[in-house]
């Protein structure tokens, strides 16, 4: 018999235990806490694989566990469980119970679980997980001791890491949205990490939602100035300070637009703060009609959004290290050699001076060519099936019964 109230891992999930039986639909669940009404990436990566596995996939039955304000199904594979709000935490929810977590995952009777944190509902999964023989992939979307790091001290980093690879070398699969992270969790000791690089909506995200006249217009901006935008969280980690500093260094006719990020910015009459944007296409169509991307975080998992600009066609610059380097070079945009002012504020100058139109065109057919979500949910159905040895991962079957 499982014990359910021991923290330690259970011991080995194979895949005959919770392998469907022939004519029976194959049960994905995908679980978080990193999923708010205001979460970027981690969202749309969840709502964007939800809208795939139903096009390509349709004998998967899948299933979405998140916090919310209160216990609720909505007919529709998401599930949510009541869970407090976190004090300025910008929509997002924490989690305690891992038992009634647990209990809930169980509830699901999934073949496979993926868990996109390592916190409770993480936990919760792994424990799910053993308890009903299935494999556990756990998706890292964040690097903890670059943020403990940060957001405690450097003394942080090695104690939170070691903690962060423990839990990481529980899953049956461990993959990371990047080389980076995937590196980073490898050197940890989590040896079986696997990069998959995320994908873009190039159909949503596109150039021709723009409206440049339009939207400075609205802003009440010339007609010449050059705005640099970024969409994101209010967080320490996306180094708004430097972008501001940067942006005040560079003088007119530059202005920076900070999409959902603007409580977490130094005041300055350079910056332009909007609210969140919830969908899509909004967000798109704003992106499509700035001039540049700017991104200062160093220590980015991924960074989503920057694909999400280079689709609208928009060039890029970034910072010569984490996720974002993977994406951008400089015939996409730039990078600078520091999370610093000065050096970002160089990387848009160069960006201007070698043509940002052109740039962001080269942007668009990168972003075209290499990162389309259906080699990425492709890619994660080989790893389901490598686990689960479900049929219903590898090809597009008829949907079967439940």
């Amino acid at each position: 018999m499982v014990d359910l109230r021991s923290d330690q891992p259970f011991g080995f999930r194979g895949l005959a235990d919770g392998a469907p039986a022939a004519g029976q639909a194959v049960r994905l669940v995908d679980t978080t806490m990193l999923y708010a009404p205001r979460s970027g990436g981690v969202r749309r990566y969840l709502n964007t694989k939800r809208t795939w596995l139903a096009a390509n996939r349709p004998s998967v039955h899948h299933t979405l566990v998140v916090p919310g304000a209160r216990d609720a199904h909505d007919g529709q594979g998401r599930v949510s469980i009541y869970a407090a709000p976190l004090p300025f935490g910008d929509g997002y929810r924490w989690p305690l119970v891992k038992q009634a977590w647990m209990e809930r995952l169980i509830r699901q009777r999934p073949h496979i679980i993926e868990a996109g944190d390592p916190y409770t509902p993480g936990l919760a999964a792994l424990r799910a997980g053993d308890a009903l023989g299935v494999p556990v992939v756990g998706f890292c979307h964040t690097d903890l001791g670059a943020l403990a790091a940060l957001h405690i001290g450097e003394w942080a980093e090695k104690p939170v890491q070691k903690r962060w690879a423990a839990i990481y070398g529980q899953f049956d699969q461990a993959v990371a949205p990047s080389r980076f992270i995937a590196g980073r969790l490898i050197e940890a000791g989590v040896t079986n990490a696997i990069g998959l690089p995320l994908g873009v909506d190039v159909d949503i995200f596109h150039p021709g939602r723009g409206d440049r006249a339009g939207l400075r217009a609205s802003l009440g901006l010339r007609p010449d100035h050059k705005i640099l935008v970024f969409a994101g969280r209010p967080a320490r980690e996306k180094r708004l300070d430097v972008l501001v500093e940067a942006v005040e260094r560079l003088g007119d006719p530059y202005v920076l637009l900070l999409i959902g990020a603007g409580s977490g910015a130094p005041a300055s009459d350079r910056v332009i703060c909007m609210d969140y944007q919830r969908d899509p296409q909004a967000l798109a169509a704003i992106l499509a009609s700035c001039d540049a991307f700017v991104h200062a975080n160093d220590n980015e998992p991924f960074g989503l959004v920057v694909l999400e600009a280079m689709a609208c066609g928009l060039p890029v610059i970034g910072v010569a290290s984490g996720g974002v380097a993977e994406s951008v070079d400089a015939s996409v945009g730039e990078l600078a050699t520091a999370s610093e002012a000065r050096a970002m504020a160089e990387a848009v100058e160069s960006v201007f001076a070698r043509g940002a139109e052109g740039l962001g065109q080269a942007a668009r057919c990168r972003a075209e060519e290499r990162h389309g979500w259906d080699s990425v949910f492709q890619a994660l159905c080989q790893i389901y099936g490598r686990l689960t040895g479900a049929a219903g991962f590898s090809d597009a079957a008829p949907a079967l019964r439940h």
